[in-house]
């Protein structure tokens, strides 16, 4: 059945959303977490195996499922690429295929390297056609500019948390560079746009969380490529650790929002801040670091089945194969 000729129902794969391509960034952030945590000797390490087949088999479900959305309703695909608050999950899919790089990186180096080569080709290339369209489109506002928009940032400084191990090391400092420009640029619009006009729309509200995750990916990455905690390092870091704050007091506002897929942008960033700590503790030998990356990865446990249970009890219900609104 083509998209020309496919009936548009009220429960159809068309409404089936770009944006679960953040639950798969999500499920494995929590991998690498619960990787990092092994490493402390804080989990055994069977947690963080069956973790990993578990992200494997979600994420081989929302690929195919959005595939087949792709190949069934096209035009489906190319309205939510020109939807601005849209297009910045489409890097979602390369970002999440180059963690899925990372996590298999000790166990399975040549298909780590494979998948991590495909995630860095895709992120490259969505991470340029999201900010050309950005910028060649003329009907952008300031009201549909959230922090969602550091997706396409925070792909880029995900590819040099394996890149650097694999030996690509002039091609992730390539990323790292072009992910904290894009960082800094897009961080000083989210801000003007949060102090100077009007609060982001409920549904949106849990997208704060992803301020956590470039300075804590970057940081995670540069430490990776240098080898050493330097004051660059620790500019990165603490940056991390004084948005988790600004985040942690807003968290009272989530109390009475309702379910939707926003909800994992807790995921993701807060896992990233688990990795860094550990990291951070690690190599400064400062065991309280790795006693508040143990405290937040419980959080963060928490709030992964919450979340996983949440969502499929909501897609039980087909609620994420119906027109929005």
């Amino acid at each position: 059945m083509t998209d020309a000729t496919a009936p548009d129902t009220s429960l159809s794969l068309r409404h089936f959303p770009i944006a679960f391509f953040a639950v798969v960034m999500g499920m494995w952030g929590w991998v690498l977490a619960s990787q990092a945590a092994v490493g402390a000797g804080v989990l055994p390490s069977a947690f963080s195996v069956n973790l990993r087949w578990l992200a494997v088999l979600i994420t081989v479900l929302i690929f195919v499922t959005y595939g087949i959305k792709a190949v069934l309703y096209p035009s489906a695909c190319k309205a939510e690429w020109r939807t601005p608050p849209k297009l910045a999950f489409f890097p979602a899919a390369s970002i999440s295929l180059l963690l899925v790089g990372t996590a298999f990186l000790d166990d399975a180096p040549a298909f780590a390297e494979t998948i991590w080569l495909i995630g860095a080709i895709a992120q490259g290339v969505l991470a340029l056609a999201v900010v050309s369209s950005w910028i060649n489109h003329r009907s952008l506002e300031v009201g549909q500019l959230s922090p969602a928009w550091f997706i396409p940032a925070v792909g880029n400084v995900v590819a040099p948390l394996a890149g650097a191990q694999l030996g690509y090391i002039e091609l992730s400092w390539l990323f790292l560079s072009g992910g904290l420009i894009f960082w800094l640029v897009l961080l000083t619009l989210v801000i003007n746009r949060l102090m100077f006009h009007d609060p982001l729309p409920g549904k949106l509200l849990p997208t704060l969380v992803i301020l956590i995750a470039p300075p804590a990916v970057a940081f995670s990455a540069y430490v990776g490529l240098t080898g050493q905690v330097d004051g660059f390092a620790r500019i990165l870091i603490n940056a991390a650790f004084v948005f988790g704050l600004l985040v942690l007091i807003q968290l009272p506002k989530f109390r009475t929002l309702p379910f939707a897929l926003s909800w994992w942008a807790l995921s993701f960033p807060v896992a990233a801040l688990v990795g860094a700590t550990f990291t951070f503790g690690r190599l400064v030998d400062l065991p309280v670091y790795t006693n508040i990356a143990a405290l937040i990865l419980g959080a963060l446990t928490l709030v992964m089945v919450a979340l996983v249970l949440k969502t499929l009890l909501v897609l039980a219900k087909g609620h994420f194969f119906r027109p929005e609104g």
